[in-house]
């Protein structure tokens, strides 16, 4: 009897878990259908080893120096659009999804590190013919913007680092992977938006800056097709390293841009840039946080404008 009633106890779990996998399964989405969202006539794709990176190209095309913008871990180009859309009207401005991200997808290869990253990015902008930029990144693509001035100097006029990650941090130490819990592979295959909104709401000063548009664009990107495996790839390949050599051989102006309520990369970390690049200066943003190009991106923008 216990038997017996064992089993219908083992089919029953069964079948909820299967309908429950069923319900909360999260295949990716169609790249033409992203697309028509969030693509324009002013985005287009080039080759960058292998990489074909989608990327927006806006503003004065015979502008010498154009201005790139590199965003962060899990976002877009589209969290540049406020800041392109002003900076237009004067200047040429180039965004990019990075490779793993957006609208660029996976990169073939297969390799997510930070080397590769500043490899195709050289190759991105040889592929348009542009030999100097001025270069923005936040978070992550502040990283590879350091990290890509340092070593092609000779090819950023000017760099812009808003809350820029490269430093080690706790659990996450110079030279070592990180440990990727073998959990998170579900991360393929089951995605919440709830989940989502809840992991991007730190990112907020104000909270109620994270509405549903936001949400859902955060979200639909996550599903492009292979994003999620390459960002998979990307945690269990990166691996930092001290960056305080390559920061102090970085000669060209450079201004960092930081949220003061930032909790992602607290406004404390940027005194280590500020001890050790010879030609940096800061601008802090009060009650904003880690993306003050979504939270408040007329007064960050005012400091990027008056840096240029």
């Amino acid at each position: 009897m216990f038997l017996k009633a064992f089993k219908m106890i083992a089919i029953v779990l069964t079948a909820t878990l299967f309908f429950a996998a069923l319900y909360l399964w999260t295949p990716d989405k169609s790249k033409s259908e992203l697309e028509k969202i969030y693509s324009s006539p002013k985005n287009a794709y080039v080759n960058a080893l292998g990489v074909n990176i989608h990327y927006q190209d806006t503003g004065p095309s015979k502008n010498p120096i154009p201005i790139l913008f590199l965003h962060g871990f899990g976002a877009s180009l589209q969290t540049w659009d406020t800041w392109s859309q002003s900076l237009s009207n004067e200047y040429r401005v180039i965004s990019v999804d990075l490779p793993g991200f957006g609208l660029t997808g996976e990169d073939p290869s297969g390799i997510y590190t930070d080397e590769r990253s500043v490899e195709v990015l050289e190759a991105f902008l040889k592929a348009l013919q542009i030999s100097k930029v001025v270069l923005v990144g936040n978070s992550m693509g502040g990283k590879f913007a350091w990290q890509f001035t340092a070593r092609y100097p000779n090819q950023v006029a000017k760099l812009v680092l808003i809350s820029p990650d490269g430093y080690a941090s706790p659990g996450i130490e110079y030279g070592k992977k990180t440990e990727i819990p073998a959990i998170a592979q579900l991360y393929r295959y089951f995605f919440s938006k709830t989940f989502l909104a809840m992991n991007l709401e730190p990112a907020y000063a104000n909270p109620k800056t994270l509405n549903d548009d936001l949400v859902n664009r955060y979200y639909d990107l996550m599903l492009a097709p292979g994003v999620r495996g390459a960002i998979l790839a990307r945690m269990q390949q990166t691996v930092l390293k001290d960056p305080v050599p390559s920061l102090a051989n970085i000669q060209v102006p450079t201004l960092l841009i930081w949220g003061e309520k930032d909790a992602f990369i607290p406004i404390s970390n940027s005194n280590d840039y500020l001890k050790v690049m010879p030609n940096v200066k800061r601008v802090s943003l009060p009650n904003i946080g880690h993306l003050p190009q979504e939270e408040q991106p007329t007064i960050g923008l005012a400091a990027l404008k008056e840096f240029l």
